[in-house]
């Protein structure tokens, strides 16, 4: 694809960013962290990482049955040395702690060096990779200190062994700034199919989290996430170090959760009326499949639309379970835009629609209404298919008409032409070259859903779980978001916010026994727990 205009509606996103949880990538890290240590006295950062590592320990440790012992993972770099001083302080609390090498040869850094001085002045013995299986037959808790940002190649077989060791013995394992194997960036396992990586329990980052711990393979490689910052400002740096690359993302973005996503709705007075809340329009598709649109409309009405209509092409009948959506006959292929739709403050394309020459005069109807638009599903695969509907799109965003796609993995490979392997290796990117492409507000669902804008800048949003692993949970998704840009959000809000809802409603159901397992729940049920969220968040405000 051609890169698309960035349009007016996008703008203001970056600044936006600035408020919240920041997610630096390591460019960003390495930048603020070679400015500090040129600030600082020697080892002042590592003693301070070293602390934030050895209280996560030791909250778990007092929970965990006692005499439970700590083994230290030390690899060569400066993560070691943490590692190491980590178990240092440990001891002396009281706790056992051991520590096992990578190599015997001394670091070369000179806080790493600092740290394993300060083991063996101590008169500790430092094992060998042959000793694990003796070390964790105590079954200790694990700080993973092998390596950190800077890894650039899968871990070595023997590494790779001791990840698998300690994954298939179920130890705590707490991670040093990353877990090892995982890129930090991107949230994929260095190396790919043929890389390992740690899982832990929970990570202690530092300076500032990480887009890779909270998207990807990383959602479940990092646990819960810490943040120690080592008391440096996270965001004080020259703007230039914020530079954007052509078509993708910023190295800077921001984590959206339920203290960052503000407010969910405009607020409502008392003499309001429904023609203020919006009108959704959910283009349907062949009848066998209108449940997709019908949990689409259901998603809409949970975030409080004004009217739902399903937009259909024969005289079909509102679903008898949901008297309150309305049908209306469509035109597509005789005129498009309202001409061939209808009005309406947001149309909402692609749940259930097929494939063949209806679906695309459904389409190319679609991209030439003036409102919002959601492309969910059969929509972007058929763009993906047609050149001329691809340019279709790119031209909304040339007239400043707000879209929003929300791609799976696969259908975001195939908009791009690659592999879906590849989209994943690196989401946000993926998510940041689709936008830059479309002009669109892109959605890219997965763990850890990347919402990209064409300027470059993104959020993730952490909530959401297995229990949406179902099918018709992507149709609601789309809905929630046509509803919120029926009520005048403008989209990177509406995409943001509907992201957060869904996974925010998704584990709400899971918390309920009846639903813990993550298994078996339909997605009506869904729509029916964002409805019970957002009234919820609104009694808070």
């Amino acid at each position: 694809m051609q890169r698309a205009p960035c349009i007016a509606y996008h703008r203001g996103m970056h600044d936006a960013l600035l408020t919240g949880h920041p997610l630096l990538t390591c460019s960003v890290i390495r930048a603020l962290e070679a400015r500090a240590l040129a600030a600082t006295p020697a080892g002042l950062l590592m003693d301070r990482a070293a602390s934030a590592v050895a209280e996560a320990c030791a909250s778990l440790l007092r929970a965990a049955p006692g005499r439970t012992p700590v083994l230290a993972l030390v690899g060569p770099g400066n993560n070691g040395g943490d590692a190491l001083l980590a178990a240092l302080e440990l001891a002396s609390r009281g706790w056992s702690v051991s520590a096992l090498a990578t190599s015997s040869e001394r670091p070369s850094a000179a806080d790493a060096r600092r740290a394993r001085d300060a083991w063996d002045a101590g008169g500790r013995p430092l094992h060998g990779i042959d000793d694990l299986d003796a070390l964790l037959a105590d079954r200790p808790l694990v700080i993973d200190g092998l390596f950190g940002i800077g890894l650039a190649r899968a871990l070595s077989a023997p590494l790779a062994a001791i990840a698998t060791r300690i994954a298939e013995a179920g130890l705590t394992v707490v991670a040093v700034d990353v877990p090892s194997g995982l890129d930090a960036d991107r949230g994929s396992v260095v190396g790919g199919a043929a890389g390992t990586a740690i899982r832990a329990h929970l990570t202690v980052t530092m300076i500032a989290d990480k887009p890779g711990l909270h998207t990807g393979a990383g959602a479940s490689h990092a646990g819960r996430v810490k943040v120690a910052d080592l008391g440096l400002p996270s965001l004080d740096l020259p703007a230039r170090a914020f530079a954007a690359p052509a078509d993708g993302p910023l190295p800077w973005g921001r984590l959206i959760d339920g203290d960052t996503v503000g407010p969910l709705l405009p607020a409502r007075d008392r003499d309001t009326h429904k023609g203020r809340f919006g009108d959704v329009l959910v283009v349907a598709g062949a009848p066998s499949m209108r449940g997709a649109a019908t949990l689409a409309a259901l998603g809409a009405q949970a975030v409080g639309a004004g009217r739902l209509y399903l937009g259909v092409d024969d005289a079909a009948a509102a679903p008898a379970s949901h008297p309150e959506l309305m049908m209306r006959r469509i035109t597509p292929g005789s005129s498009e835009g309202e001409a061939a739709l209808g009005r309406a403050q947001a149309v909402v394309i692609g749940c259930g629609l097929g494939q063949g020459a209806a679906a695309t005069a459904a389409l190319a109807a679609a991209l030439a209404h003036p409102a919002g638009l959601v492309i969910d599903a059969d929509g972007l695969n058929g763009v993906a298919a047609d050149g001329h509907l691809a340019e279709r799109l790119a031209a909304r965003a040339a007239a400043g008409r707000p879209t929003v796609l929300t791609p799976h993995p696969l259908e975001a490979a195939r908009l791009l032409g690659l592999q879906t392997a590849e989209v994943q290796r690196d989401r946000i990117g993926s998510a940041c070259r689709l936008a830059a492409a479309t002009g669109a507000c892109v959605v890219l669902k997965g763990a850890g859903t990347v919402v990209a804008l064409p300027d470059g800048s993104w959020t993730v949003n952490a909530s959401g779980g297995p229990i949406l692993s179902v099918a018709g949970t992507g149709d609601v998704l789309a809905g929630t978001i046509g509803g919120l840009l029926a009520a005048g959000l403008a989209p990177a809000e509406a995409a943001a916010r509907g992201a957060w809802l869904h996974g925010a409603a998704g584990d709400a159901l899971a918390a309920d026994p009846d639903w813990q397992g993550g298994v078996g729940l339909p997605a009506s049920r869904l729509a029916e727990a964002i409805r019970a969220l957002v009234n919820r968040r609104a009694d808070r405000s």
